[in-house]
């Protein structure tokens, strides 16, 4: 392909997407790409990897599960991260003092 009409390219498809970031979905490439993960990338970049043949516009059905999956992952993220912040506060009984311990243990 010749470089003009490849950044010629580039250049109309990002003119078309309004938003300053996309989702697109990953196809699979001869050189090890794998199909089907939705990313959430630049406009610039996604235009090149559309151009390239390595990704197209994710469709609204790929995005809510993209979304969906990510907020579960978040979820896990934050419980996880307060299990390791647990405190725990150990209460004494307000009838007894420390010395009625003693006297009760003898």
């Amino acid at each position: 392909m010749d470089i003009r009409q490849y950044y010629k390219k580039i250049r109309e498809i990002e003119a078309g997407i309004d938003e300053p970031f996309v989702f697109v979905t990953s196809l699979e490439t001869p050189d090890g790409g794998r199909a089907g993960f939705v990313s959430e990338v630049s406009r610039e970049l996604a235009a090149r990897l559309v151009v390239e043949g390595r990704a197209v516009r994710a469709t609204a059905k790929e995005i809510e599960a993209y979304l969906k999956k990510q907020q579960e992952v978040r979820r896990a993220t934050e419980r996880a991260e307060l299990s390791k912040t647990i405190q725990v506060a150990l209460i004494r009984d307000a009838d007894q003092g420390p010395h009625d311990r003693k006297s009760t243990e003898k």
